[in-house]
C-alpha cells in the first residue's frame, strides 16, 4: 500500500510540473498563427470529393502495377519494332476516327462550329488524307477540339460525381465515366458510327493497337512525380482540368485555349470544401509566409 501511495503522489506531482511547464520547453510548438480565410481556401482546393477512397487508391496501386508490369513493356515493343513513320499514321487513323464522337457531342452541346469543324476534318482526313492515315485538315487551319459526353453533361450542369479511379482506365469522377459508357455505346449501336466501327474494329487486334496507340500519347508515369502525395495531385489536377474545359465551353474563343488547373481563382464559393470546414489554427510546425 505504501509503495502505491509512493507511486501516486510521483505521479501527480509530475503531472503538476507538467502543467506549469511552458508547451515549448515540452517540446511542442503552438500554432504558429490564425488561418486567414485565404489560407483556409487554399489548403481546401485541394480536397476532392472522394467517398470511396479506400478503394480508389487500391485500384490506382493495381494500376501502377499492370501499366509498369505489363502496359509500358507492350508500348515499348510496339515502339522498338514499328517505325516511327508508321506510329504516326496509326495516330492519325484513330484520331480521324474521334472526329464522328467530337461532331455528335458538338452536335450536343448545341456547338454547331465544333460539330462542323470536326466534320469537315473528318472529310479532309478521310479523303485526302487517305482513310485517315495524314492529318491534312490541322496544317489548313482546321484544329481538333476532342470532345466527349461527359463534357456535355457538364455544360448542361451535371455535376462531376464522386471521384473513382477506374481499374486500367484512370482517374474519372460519376460523371465522365457514366458520359464513357454513353460513347462506347453510341459507337457500337448508333450509325453512322457504328457502321465504321464495326466495319474497322473487325479484329481484336485492332483494339489493342488503340489502347497501345493511346498509352503511347500519353507521358503520365505512375509514380514519375516523386511525391508521397501523387495519389492527391492527379485527382486534383484531373479534376480541375476538367472543370476548367467545361467552363470554356462557355467562355468563348478566349478560354478555349489550353485551360490550366494552376491557374485558379482563389474564390470562397468555387472551393469544393467550405471554408468554414478548415481548422482554424495552423497546424503546429507548418510554415506559411
Amino acid at each position: 500500500m505504501r509503495l502505491r501511495a509512493l507511486a501516486a503522489l510521483l505521479l501527480a506531482t509530475g503531472l503538476g510540473a507538467c502543467a506549469a511547464t511552458p508547451a515549448e520547453q515540452l517540446g511542442t510548438i503552438p500554432p504558429l498563427h490564425q488561418l486567414t480565410p485565404g489560407e483556409k481556401e487554399a489548403a481546401g482546393t485541394l480536397r476532392i470529393w472522394d467517398p470511396i477512397e479506400g478503394t480508389n487508391r487500391a485500384f490506382y496501386k493495381f494500376n501502377a502495377r499492370f501499366d509498369q508490369w505489363i502496359f509500358l513493356p507492350v508500348v515499348q515493343a510496339y515502339e522498338f519494332i514499328t517505325p516511327d513513320f508508321l506510329q504516326k499514321r496509326v495516330t492519325d487513323f484513330f484520331s480521324n476516327l474521334a472526329e464522328f464522337r467530337n461532331a455528335s457531342n458538338g452536335l450536343l452541346q448545341a456547338r454547331p462550329d465544333a460539330a462542323g469543324r470536326a466534320v469537315i476534318r473528318l472529310a479532309l482526313n478521310s479523303t485526302f488524307g487517305l482513310l485517315g492515315l495524314f492529318d491534312v485538315a490541322t496544317p489548313m487551319g482546321v484544329t481538333p477540339e476532342p470532345l466527349d459526353f461527359g463534357l456535355t453533361l457538364g455544360r448542361w450542369g451535371v455535376g462531376n460525381g464522386p471521384y473513382l479511379v477506374v481499374p486500367v482506365l484512370g482517374p474519372s469522377n460519376g460523371r465522365d465515366f457514366s458520359g464513357f459508357l454513353v460513347d462506347t455505346a453510341v459507337a457500337n449501336y448508333v450509325p453512322p458510327e457504328s457502321i465504321v466501327t464495326d466495319y474497322v474494329y473487325f479484329n481484336p487486334l485492332v483494339y489493342v493497337l488503340y489502347a497501345i496507340d493511346l498509352r503511347r500519347n500519353i507521358d503520365f508515369r505512375y509514380f514519375g512525380s516523386g511525391s508521397p502525395f501523387e495519389y492527391d495531385l492527379v485527382r486534383f489536377l484531373y479534376t480541375r482540368t476538367r472543370e476548367l474545359r467545361i467552363r470554356a465551353l462557355t467562355a468563348g474563343p478566349a478560354a478555349q485555349a489550353e485551360p490550366s488547373p494552376y491557374n485558379l481563382p482563389l474564390d470562397p464559393n468555387e472551393v469544393d470544401v467550405p471554408a468554414s470546414s478548415m481548422p482554424d489554427q495552423a497546424p503546429a510546425g507548418r510554415l506559411l509566409p
